[in-house]
């Protein structure tokens, strides 16, 4: 293996440089976090990597996918290829009928 080649697969390793930390990917819009429904029956956690896990009751996982935000807008398609859509009004989603509020997860315990 030349040296160069050796290099770089110390690199990707982590050989070279064994305390760097990769830093995780800036989200893209100010939605990132937990959505819940006031009585706490739906919860929308939308993941910075652009991925959802919605829980429903004691259904923890009940539907996963991906979603994308434009402005306000979110779309979403589960994997199963399920498609719906929302929209952001004031720091409140409105999402299949229902109306989720963001969960500040350092005061709601």
């Amino acid at each position: 293996m030349s040296a160069k080649n050796t290099v770089a697969a110390m690199l990707i390793s982590g050989a070279l440089l064994p305390d760097a930390v990769m830093a995780a990917p800036e989200p893209l819009h100010p939605y990132v976090g937990m959505w819940v429904t006031d009585d706490g029956h739906v919860r929308h956690e939308l993941l910075p990597n652009g991925r959802y896990d919605e829980a429903r009751g004691n259904r923890e996982s009940a539907y996963q996918g991906n979603y994308h935000v434009t402005g306000n807008h979110i779309d979403y398609v589960d994997d199963t290829g399920f498609t719906a859509d929302g929209e952001f009004i004031d720091d409140v989603l409105y999402h299949g009928g229902m109306v989720l509020r963001r969960k500040n997860t350092s005061t709601d315990e």
